[in-house]
């Protein structure tokens, strides 16, 4: 009968240490709600672009099918031909280059790259709903310079931009190296799209110039746009509607002309790195723009949150288009 009572005490022994370890860490559930797991990552080691994880966008436009009209300058007025050429994108000393060169193609004065994680026939290659994006890189400057990391939804489930939404994670006007900008597009498809952004000023004399690491969180009801562990915005208010007149956006004039919150960034997004230059955004180059305009990224990473985002909460605070 001795011989029994170390196994009844083992039991007894494991619940008073772990109601120690509740004592001590009451939180633990929500410490790990904060903590983030890898799930797809970049780290541009190779000698190539790894054409798995990247393709390349081509041209200078597009054909909008609902409109059934072509679409120039990717609807900014951009000056850029984009090629998979490897003097325009391409892997060197453990970083990504994306090269803009004054050079001319198929009648346009510049070439590029757009590199992103969905194939031209529509093939998915990485898509995300809801986690975190980080990435690290340095920008080129000039006018008419335009850098940015941003993300499109995979599928326009409710109609084409800006009613299924756009998220930019990262835009730069190169006449301005120490200002970064981060913006939500959506609302209804053009011309009825609405947007919201924050721009920020890097701080202690920064620029754009030099390495940075910027993060973007995408919970259901919030975005948080963050530059060197800086939060600088923070977004819950957007809408979406997918009504139109006449093949275009209109304007909704009621609750129900609305698609539920929190369309439209409920669905999966994939991830584009490009280098445009001129157009709407930050006006053309001139003759003081330095060619080649370079765009190094170290790494892109991408997580996703282990404890789950909560459940969706109310829109924040802005107007309705009614």
């Amino acid at each position: 009968m001795r011989m029994s009572q170390p196994f009844l005490a083992a039991p007894l022994l494991c619940l008073l240490v772990a109601a120690l370890c509740l004592f001590l860490h009451p939180d633990a559930d929500a410490q790990n709600a904060d903590k983030w797991k890898l799930v797809w990552q970049d780290e541009f080691d190779g000698k190539d672009i790894d054409r798995d994880k990247w393709d390349c966008e081509l041209g200078n436009g597009f054909f909008n099918y609902e409109a059934n009209t072509w679409v120039a300058g990717w609807g900014n007025g951009e000056l850029q031909y984009y090629t998979r050429e490897p003097d325009n994108a391409f892997v060197k000393d453990g970083a990504l280059h994306i090269r803009a060169l004054k050079e001319s193609l198929h009648g346009f004065g510049y070439t590029s790259a757009k590199l992103k994680t969905k194939k031209r026939d529509g093939t998915s290659l990485f898509a995300m709903k809801y986690g975190k994006v980080e990435f690290r890189a340095k920008l080129p400057t000039g006018k008419g310079i335009w850098p940015a990391v941003w993300m499109l939804p995979q599928n326009e489930k409710y109609g084409g931009w800006a009613a299924s939404g756009e998220i930019d994670i990262l835009e730069v006007k190169g006449h301005e190296p120490t200002k970064i900008h981060g913006t939500l597009h959506f609302g209804s498809r053009w011309p009825v799209n609405a947007q919201a952004t924050k721009s920020y000023t890097l701080p202690n004399a920064g620029t754009i110039a030099d390495y940075h690491t910027y993060t973007l969180e995408w919970a259901p009801s919030e975005f948080r746009w963050t530059v060197d562990g800086k939060t600088y915005s923070t977004q819950s208010f957007w809408w979406s509607s997918s009504k139109t007149e006449k093949k275009k956006g209109a304007k909704p004039t009621q609750e129900s002309d609305l698609n539920p919150w929190p369309a439209p960034f409920d669905q999966p997004f994939y991830l584009l790195i490009n280098l445009a230059v001129g157009g709407q955004f930050p006006g053309n180059p001139d003759k003081t723009t330095p060619f080649p305009a370079e765009m190094l990224v170290d790494y892109v990473r991408v997580y996703d949150k282990t404890g789950g985002y909560g459940k969706v909460q109310p829109r924040g605070e802005g107007k309705l288009p009614f």
